[in-house]
């Protein structure tokens, strides 16, 4: 059904597709898998018409698919469903859903209709969402479930789905991946896009792997099955290695035991509307607390709240043993709170501005020379090693950080905090522009590792 044919693309000083060339065949999943900046969503906005490819070419159901916008790709049949939502949220959930697909009688648009459809598509994927509710007041996980439908509503022969789980609850994304099998099933294809090896086991015929903009190891299930049928497991060590280039010795680092003190973040009895009620919890140090729930149980308003983001109605915060409350994220970055928002474009970065400028946002005064001025140099060198560390995979660091792969916009999130929790002596945790009530105290304070 899609060929790509030794196909390339390249932006200033990135090379980000090298000659790939991959085939997917009707009522097959292929699962594609890479490190972030592997090339990834540069092959999806290839495919979808988004860009076009400086060489090579695409094939569609063996017609040549050089697609000049995401409307025309949509017309053959291609619906992506793409890490960064394309919903306009002051329209209600089945606007949304049905927006541009011309379903109409006599030029009057089928509400009840459309209304019925769309708690079909939403109840394939096992969500309880109002068809009539604004899409500005859903969580993002309920903001990611109406996408897929909004794609499942367009009956598309080709479906591309770039890390659709990330928002979703387990049993959502069981539903989810139900679906693409179901797909796949009724003759259609899918590429399926995610780091998380499980779901690509649970979906995928073939494995492709990216690596650095190319095609290194590529796996058909299906071949290395035994004779009984169904598809042969995964070897995720050398899926990892082809993905990283190295052999790993394990997924994720040993933990040190140490021994637990003190409490350092204390919450008491939070509330906030109908979605938090008399939430407390303590995390000590070296201690890890998750917090889990369904979609909309509240998990990203109590994590909101903590920061300051969000009014809270009662209850308190405790940091280190001394009452903080933040009445706004500047009180919480001053106090040594950070915050990786689950929507990281809408609350977690400035997307006009340089992945630089974004890192250095919440870091002005630890950058500050003088009263108003601030050291260019020693932010850059500070972004430099961040960078390096992080693998954050960008042509220069004036790259305008919404040209960024997901992956690498949520490490420069990472790297601005972890920035702000380095222990260096003479330097303020404080963020720009705070102060607190004794004078030049936030400048005397050393800086603490975030909670």
């Amino acid at each position: 059904m899609l060929e790509l044919h030794r196909t390339s693309k390249s932006y200033p000083g990135v090379d980000a597709l090298r000659g790939v060339s991959l085939t997917v065949g009707a009522g097959e999943v292929l699962g594609l898998v890479g490190e972030n900046g592997a090339g990834k969503s540069t092959l999806i906005r290839v495919v979808s018409g988004a860009e076009r490819p400086d060489g090579g070419r695409i094939e569609f159901d063996g017609e040549p698919a050089a697609f000049d916008s995401p409307a025309e790709a949509r017309r053959r049949g291609i619906a992506v469903i793409h890490q960064e939502l394309s919903l306009i949220p002051q329209l209600s959930v089945r606007e949304n859903l049905f927006l541009g697909a011309g379903w109409s009688r006599r030029g009057f648009v089928r509400q009840r209709w459309e209304e019925r459809e769309a708690r079909r598509l939403l109840g394939l994927l096992e969500i309880d969402i109002d068809p009539a509710a604004s899409c500005s007041g859903l969580s993002l996980g309920a903001r990611q479930a109406v996408e897929i439908a909004k794609a499942l509503a367009q009956g598309p022969r080709l479906l591309i789905l770039d890390e659709p789980t990330a928002a979703l609850s387990p049993r959502e994304a069981r539903a989810l991946l139900h679906q693409v099998r179901e797909l796949a099933g009724r003759g259609a294809a899918a590429i399926y896009v995610s780091h998380r090896l499980e779901e690509i086991e649970a979906v995928a015929d073939r494995v492709a792997v990216l690596r650095d903009g190319e095609l290194v190891h590529s796996i058909d299930r299906r071949l290395r099955a035994a004779s009984g049928g169904g598809l042969a497991p995964l070897d995720r060590d050398a899926l990892i290695e082809a993905m990283v280039g190295r052999s790993l010795s394990a997924e994720f680092p040993p933990r040190l035991h140490e021994g637990l003190g003190e409490p350092r973040l204390e919450v008491k009895e939070l509330s906030a509307g109908h979605r938090v009620r008399d939430v407390s919890f303590s995390i000590r140090r070296g201690e890890v607390l998750g917090l889990a729930g369904l979609v909309g149980a509240g998990r990203s308003e109590v994590a909101r709240l903590v920061f300051g983001a969000v009014a809270r109605d009662s209850g308190e915060v405790w940091l280190d043993g001394r009452r903080l409350d933040p009445r706004s994220p500047r009180q919480a970055i001053g106090g040594g709170i950070c915050l990786l928002p689950e929507d990281r474009r809408g609350h977690g970065l400035v997307l006009t501005e340089s992945a630089r400028a974004n890192f250095a946002l919440p870091n002005l005064d630890r950058f500050r020379r003088f009263r108003s001025m601030v050291d260019r140099r020693r932010e850059g060198r500070a972004f430099a090693r961040w960078r390096e560390q992080l693998d954050i995979r960008l042509a220069r660091s004036g790259q305008r950080v919404a040209t960024l792969s997901g992956g690498n916009q949520q490490k420069v999130v990472i790297a601005k905090w972890l920035e702000s929790a380095t222990n260096r002596p003479g330097e303020s945790m404080s963020g720009p522009g705070t102060r607190s009530t004794s004078g030049s105290a936030a400048w005397r304070r050393r800086a603490r590792p975030c909670s």
